[in-house]
């Protein structure tokens, strides 16, 4: 098995631990949080270094993955995202079994497709994105970089969602609509 290091001890890093056991074909190294976080371990896994460490850490592991969630700004998620790629860490997507990604969907690297989340056909999320649990991706919507759609999230056909946006739980989008770049759509919003 392949060893990963996930950067960032919060709450999203806990979802995400449960999701790589549940694909089991990956063994997490540790975690990688901030200096004065005083976290030391998250669901079992030590804190094994600070963002300081990560070029050293570089010379031990090969792939990392961001497990810091996002609402209101994906800035730090993509500060962290592009400081692993520029380290030249590997950012695998990550799926889990519980989850339908058409085969005729794209997914990016960075991104993970949370449990009993649906991607469906020709639909393309791009890279460091959140596709979280019961949220549905429809036929030819296109997720760009550094998105969360939250729980339940339902984006149809054709939608076009601009990169850096949070869409909150529940929310609906009417299809082939396309939503600016850096939008904050609220939990059970209906988007026209």
């Amino acid at each position: 098995m392949n060893q990963i290091l996930l950067i960032g001890a919060g709450g999203h890093c806990k979802a995400c631990i449960d999701v790589i056991e549940q694909i089991g074909e990956w063994q997490i190294a540790g975690i990688v949080d901030r200096k004065d976080s005083g976290v030391t371990e998250v669901l079992g896994y030590p804190v094994v270094g600070c963002d300081d460490d990560l070029a050293e850490l570089r010379k031990q592991y090969e792939y990392a993955f961001v497990t810091v969630g996002q609402i209101r700004s994906a800035e730090l998620k993509m500060k962290l995202f592009n400081r692993l790629k520029a380290l030249g860490f590997k950012q695998p997507s990550l799926v889990s079994p519980l989850a339908y990604v058409s085969k005729h969907a794209q997914i990016g690297e960075g991104t993970i497709v949370m449990h009993h989340a649906l991607i469906n056909s020709a639909a393309q999320v791009d890279d460091n994105c959140i596709i979280n649990t019961k949220a549905l991706i429809e036929h030819d919507a296109i997720i760009e970089d550094h998105c969360h759609i939250s729980t339940g999230a339902i984006i149809n056909g054709g939608v076009v969602v601009g990169e850096q946006s949070f869409i909150g739980s529940h929310a609906t989008t009417k299809q082939t609509i396309s939503i600016p770049p850096q939008s904050f759509i609220k939990a059970g919003s209906l988007v026209k």
